[in-house]
């Protein structure tokens, strides 16, 4: 048997983080996961760290526009119609969420953890010695209408008012000297300038667990569905026998169920599943930035495996096969507007974000159970805001003061 402060489950970007803060702060820790770190939700994404994303990706309000998304064709969303009868009650709380007047004071709720995702990262990248793996000149936002421009821009200004976030706008012409392989479809772009890019998302991770290492960690192989509760606190079975500690977070995204639910609480969370491809561009096309196509709904990102190509969300059982019909439908889109060759990947990628109806994470101490601590339900902003939960989290069990105040993202908020 093996002692530790605090057992760290889900090794994942946020299961990472939070081991690294902790560590940081003189515990013992052990972080535990069923595979190698960074390789499930945390691989997959846009490789964004998003300090403009204060308002969370809301639910369709717009009949005209649910319709349309009921046809599902599109790029940006795509749903199991078997799986609709299983998630119709996080949907449902979704919509009522999203309601403008809602939405807003989400927005405000959310903003303290977005203020702190480039600091919070800031530091551990230069610990860690990543720097190599960022790039700080923001990321593009390209529309195809000028209604959609206009729009947007008027959100970026209010943003900027009410937030402090930066943006410039950019004429055809500007996004053509930025992006000089980028057809001309388009009526003008957004650029978000605070936001820092990854060029290798499993990198950064993969840097992170040697700091926490390096910090006296240990990674090890485990279960955790073998979380017991003990006299004093905790015991995982993982590596050769079990690891006991005082404290355990649950990190573990959307698999988090598997610890929360024998324990007796019930979290409405339900999962957006997204795909990537990388590809190599033809000839000597050069993407220089992360680009959003705004109204298809795909991503293209120049990291150092190829450009990736990402979907939107995929409504569906978390453990369904893959079904990657927007993966093609983007290629398609994307090979329209730019140059890409051939895949450089034998399948696409797939990997489900963890969502909460209100679109806030679960991040706090259980309610019912000393020692038990949770961190997930980060949805689209896991990358994001891998740190700043850390951070949190840690100070919260060392008793401390807090760097925001956390109550919002409570895990009481769901009655569990």
């Amino acid at each position: 048997m093996a002692a530790a402060d605090v057992i760290v489950l889900g090794a994942g970007i946020v299961g990472i983080s939070t081991a690294v803060q902790l560590a940081r702060r003189g515990k013992a820790v052990v972080l535990v996961d069923r595979g190698e770190p960074g390789r499930e939700t945390s691989y997959g994404n846009a490789g964004l760290i998003q300090r403009e994303g204060i308002v969370p990706y809301g639910f369709p309000q717009q009949f005209g526009q649910i319709l349309r998304y009921a046809l599902n064709n599109r790029i940006d969303s795509h749903f199991h119609w078997r799986a609709i009868p299983s998630v119709s009650s996080f949907l449902a709380k979704y919509w009522w969420h999203s309601n403008l007047s809602r939405h807003q004071l989400i927005a405000r709720a959310y903003a303290p953890l977005i203020e702190h995702s480039i600091s919070t990262h800031n530091e551990l990248i230069e610990e860690a010695g990543a720097q190599e793996l960022i790039a700080k000149n923001g990321w593009t936002e390209v529309f195809r209408t000028s209604a959609k421009r206009d729009g947007e821009l008027r959100e970026a200004e209010r943003l900027k008012q009410e937030y402090g976030v930066a943006f410039e706008a950019l004429s055809p012409g500007d996004l053509a000297a930025r992006e000089p392989h980028l057809s001309h479809d388009f009526a003008g772009a957004l650029r978000w300038e605070d936001p820092w890019s990854v060029k290798d998302p499993l990198a950064l991770s993969q840097a992170y667990v040697r700091l926490f290492e390096k910090l006296g960690g240990r990674v090890l192989k485990g279960d955790a569905r073998s979380l017991s509760k003990t006299t004093s606190g905790w015991r995982v079975v993982a590596g050769d026998g079990t690891v006991e500690a005082k404290d355990v977070v649950v990190a573990l995204g959307p698999w988090s169920d598997v610890v929360t639910k024998p324990l007796g609480y019930s979290f409405l969370v339900g999962v957006k599943r997204g795909y990537h491809m990388h590809y190599a561009p033809k000839g000597n096309a050069v993407l220089n930035g992360w680009l959003l196509d705004a109204e298809r709904g795909y991503l293209l990102a120049p990291m150092n495996q190829g450009i990736r190509l990402t979907t939107g969300a995929e409504f569906a059982r978390r453990d369904a096969p893959k079904t990657p019909v927007q993966l093609a439908r983007a290629e398609a889109a994307a090979k329209a507007i730019f140059p890409l060759g051939e895949r450089l990947d034998q399948q696409p990628w797939m990997g489900a974000r963890p969502c909460t109806p209100d679109m806030m994470p679960v991040i706090g101490k259980a309610p019912r159970h000393d020692g038990l601590w949770f961190a997930f339900g980060h949805a689209h902003h896991g990358l994001t805001l891998g740190p700043v939960t850390g951070q949190v989290i840690a100070e919260a069990i060392l008793g401390e003061k807090t760097l925001i105040d956390i109550s919002a993202y409570r895990p009481e908020r769901f009655n569990a």
